[in-house]
């Protein structure tokens, strides 16, 4: 995909910004191409990823082209009317990868906001906003962050984008479960489109199903991105190359490899993200000045195959594989990477992000056992490892960012869960499903039960969280829906935590 170097922006004629209509090369087409809307991504000093997918029909094979390759023009400047333009290029979209646009765009300048958009076939879509992360060297005076997870299409609205929108947030961090393959749960408020996905055209109709919703769309317009996938991006709780469901190996790997060409068609992905026959490397680092480092895990596809692993077993006692001290969560090379990246880290705060949570879940009191063996209390000897390294003192502030509990949690995250009274190593924070159906309240109270270092927690509520970084606190502000089947529903300010700087742990606000 294109790049523009700084010198080419700052040497760059007015003749050499093209207008709309020269950079419109393709067309017309019958219907609007950009039914999916825009989106931008993963921010560095001096650049982002833009997207779109052209899709005039979004149901139909293809997204309704017809195979020929297209021309798509973009822009960008410092407003959204155009009249200070920064720099304009073309984009190739294939029907081999779905019409979708991914362009790494560098040379800008560092920490400011910018305006895009992109034409083709005399259509332009609609005019999205991006910006750019502070110089590698600045401590920048904030960072807000909405920290989202587990949108499920059936079970509610996604009216907390709306609200997530108005905080006005820097980056939007999506911890996996961004569509849902199956359909379950009670009170459905709306329908998937299409059957349940297994091939290519089934995850694209999928994607388009929830990228047509208006809150969404205008959330992926407002602010860049980071993603991580979970299971449901696939299916239900596999494990690697493994399904849940016993399919063979073949036919699992086929759906595989069509749900993750899927997810970087449908998401502001940088290129190098698209996958090849090897794998589909997720997991990088983002860093926000020298203010904070996001490092952005993946927990599916180096895991090791899960004890009990039978579609019936989801929940139970824990089998002799869980003390298998060779069992790993994210693949021996991405935990070295993350060591690394950890140990190097210059910013003040550094912030893992990964689909799970990290603590100690135990539903029995007692010296019995009942623990989820999806989570990582399936793999103990893999988080011990990962909180040996958070736990240096050269790291500094580290805060684990997760979800897929489909509840709120506040969390200290201790060396041996056997000592509740030792201090805490780190500080997690757990955001509830945008709009996927919790588990009963009474789960998570059993749970806190024997847990001092589960300071809160709730399954009463969907919504998101709110982070906002300094250089001396992290802010976390969970908020909650009054009503997920209402698309005009109220949000609640339902509870408030922090992390200071040099303290490790998490504290109430």
């Amino acid at each position: 995909m294109p790049t523009i170097s700084r010198r080419s922006f700052l040497g760059a004629s007015a003749g050499l910004l093209l207008s709309p209509r020269a950079l419109a090369t393709e067309g017309p087409f019958a219907e609007d191409p950009f039914t999916l809307g825009v989106a931008s991504g993963y921010p560095i000093p001096d650049g982002v990823t833009l997207w779109t997918r052209l899709a005039p029909r979004p149901f139909a094979p293809m997204g309704g082209m017809d195979g020929r390759t297209i021309t798509v023009g973009w822009e960008i400047a410092h407003d959204e009317d155009f009249r200070q333009p920064i720099a304009s290029g073309e984009a190739i979209a294939e029907a081999a990868w779905g019409y979708s646009v991914h362009v790494d765009i560098q040379g800008l300048a560092a920490g400011r906001w910018y305006f895009y958009r992109f034409h083709a076939g005399g259509a332009t879509s609609v005019v999205g906003r991006t910006r750019t992360a502070p110089a590698l060297t600045e401590v920048a005076p904030r960072l807000r962050v909405g920290l989202a997870c587990c949108q499920h299409y059936e079970h509610g609205y996604f009216s907390a984008y709306r609200h997530l929108l108005a905080d006005d947030p820097d980056l939007v961090i999506h911890v996996g479960d961004y569509l849902y393959e199956g359909s379950w749960g009670t009170q459905k408020v709306r329908r998937h489109a299409g059957r349940d996905p297994h091939t290519l055209e089934d995850y694209r109709a999928r994607y388009a199903c929830y990228r047509l919703d208006p809150d969404l769309q205008r959330m992926h317009g407002a602010a860049p991105w980071l993603n991580v996938w979970d299971d449901h991006e696939v299916e239900n709780d596999y494990a690697r190359d493994r399904s849940h469901y016993h399919d063979d190996r073949a036919t699992f790997l086929a759906r595989r490899a069509a749900a993750w060409q899927a997810f970087y068609e449908h998401l502001p992905l940088p290129a190098s993200m698209r996958p090849t026959a090897e794998g589909m490397r997720i997991h990088t680092a983002v860093r926000w000045g020298a203010l904070a480092q996001i490092a952005l895990l993946d927990t599916r596809q180096y895991r090791s195959y899960p004890p009990c692993h039978t579609a019936k077993d989801k929940l139970g006692r824990p089998c002799r594989t869980f003390d298998d001290p060779t069992a790993t969560m994210l693949g021996a090379a991405q935990e070295a990477w993350l060591s690394e990246e950890l140990r190097a880290s210059p910013a003040r705060w550094n912030l893992v992000t990964q689909q799970l949570s990290l603590a100690r879940y135990d539903e029995i009191p007692g010296p019995e056992e009942k623990l989820h063996t999806q989570s990582w209390d399936a793999y103990p000897h893999a988080r011990q490892r990962l909180i040996e390294v958070m736990a240096e003192e050269r790291v500094a502030n580290p805060v684990v960012l997760g979800g897929d509990w489909h509840a709120f949690w506040a969390n200290d995250l201790l060396r041996d869960f056997r000592k509740p009274d030792a201090r805490p190593v780190a500080a997690e924070i757990v955001t509830t499903s945008l709009s996927a159906q919790g588990p009963d309240e009474s789960i998570v109270l059993a749970v806190r039960r024997e847990a001092p270092w589960l300071k809160f927690g709730t399954a009463r509520y969907r919504g998101y969280v709110r982070l906002e970084v300094t250089p001396e606190t992290l802010d976390c502000d969970m908020r909650a829906l009054a009503d997920v089947t209402d698309p005009r529903s109220a949000c609640l300010a339902l509870s408030s935590w922090k992390v200071e700087n040099g303290r490790r742990g998490i504290v109430r606000a």
